[in-house]
């Protein structure tokens, strides 16, 4: 067994319609850096992909030096707990990566899956401190803070200063991520008085993305919906939006905010989940509560008004992100994998 094979198991469904994940972004940098890597699953069919993760984890788990688990907190939850316990009885040590913004409340909700998938695993990895923290709280120890990452130089930088109310939402279209609250603030700024444009991209998750479509075209209101795209093509469509709006009530550390703010796009946010641990109000970005279109109108508001603000919010962005830099947090995974 080389302690450079890996097994990695996630959702990789991007061919199928869906965004990529990580399993296809960091399954192909660890590659660059000499790691074998098989993954599952690209099979559609929940509860197929679940057999076709299982299947894989016992072929080819027992020559891995590890298998890692992308981890989320909903249904896909159950997966990682059927592999994690497939590994155990492999005896092969696995890593639940842990992606889901609501894992929070899913160690109440299933203490006992939770207690035996975290603590038979050989570490956790979290890519943000507030999941690290809440796990902390809950009693865990064998963690590791690995934050999400991205290549830099794939995002080119435009310094944004007198702007204009063209919006930019990047995300999955489901009820979590709360789509319909780009399209109550693209309302409101036209209500009163702005000329105002809102581009949606991403693909059709749970019917939310229907149900914009039906709004926009019943208000009459300046959506463009691109449908999935992928990251040339919307990196290079960002260019002509000034705005990054993100209104999702469930959350982590979206790679999508960390490609805006790469990209200098002022971002405004709402604060939930591991958004505050991310990101400093004021100074790299602006955070608005949850489910407040009034309060997300206002701070839009704010800093179409304020060059200077716009500025500074896209320099701090980018800034910021470059300790997301796959350059700076290769040598943490690196470093975990060789062990």
């Amino acid at each position: 067994m080389s302690r450079r094979n890996l097994l990695y198991i996630g959702n990789k469904l991007s061919k199928k319609g869906s965004t990529v994940t990580s399993i296809e972004t960091l399954g192909t940098l660890l590659e660059k850096e000499g790691f074998v890597v098989r993954t599952a699953s690209s099979v559609s069919h929940k509860m197929l992909r679940m057999l076709d993760m299982l299947w894989k984890t016992l072929r080819y788990a027992p020559t891995s030096s590890v298998v890692l688990i992308d981890t989320y907190s909903t249904q896909n939850f159950y997966y990682a707990v059927a592999v994690a316990r497939l590994c155990r009885m492999l005896q092969v040590p696995y890593i639940p990566i842990l992606r889901g913004g609501d894992l929070p409340q899913r160690l109440k909700k299933s203490p006992h899956l939770s207690r035996k998938l975290f603590t038979g695993a050989k570490t956790n990895v979290c890519p943000s401190q507030y999941l690290l923290e809440a796990f902390k709280t809950s009693g865990y120890k064998n963690l590791t803070f690995i934050p999400n990452t991205l290549e830099l130089d794939q995002y080119p930088f435009v310094l944004r200063k007198e702007i204009q109310p063209r919006l930019l939402w990047v995300r999955s279209f489901s009820e979590i991520y709360h789509p319909k609250l780009a399209l109550d603030v693209l309302e409101q700024l036209i209500t009163m008085g702005f000329d105002a444009q809102l581009c949606m991209v991403g693909p059709e998750k749970d019917g939310s993305l229907e149900r914009c479509k039906a709004i926009a075209r019943d208000k009459g209101l300046p959506v463009i919906f691109t449908g999935l795209l992928k990251k040339e093509a919307w990196v290079d469509r960002a260019k002509e939006y000034d705005i990054f709006i993100n209104t999702t009530n469930f959350d982590n550390t979206p790679v999508s905010v960390l490609e805006a703010m790469a990209l200098g796009l002022p971002v405004i946010s709402t604060n939930v989940g591991g958004i505050p641990h991310l990101l400093t109000h004021e100074e790299d970005a602006l955070l608005v509560p949850p489910n407040d279109a009034n309060a997300f109108t206002k701070t839009v508001v704010q800093v179409l008004a304020d060059a200077s603000l716009a500025s500074k919010l896209s320099r701090n962005g980018r800034a910021k992100v470059t300790a997301f830099d796959w350059q700076v947090v290769k040598q943490a995974w690196v470093t975990l994998l060789n062990q």
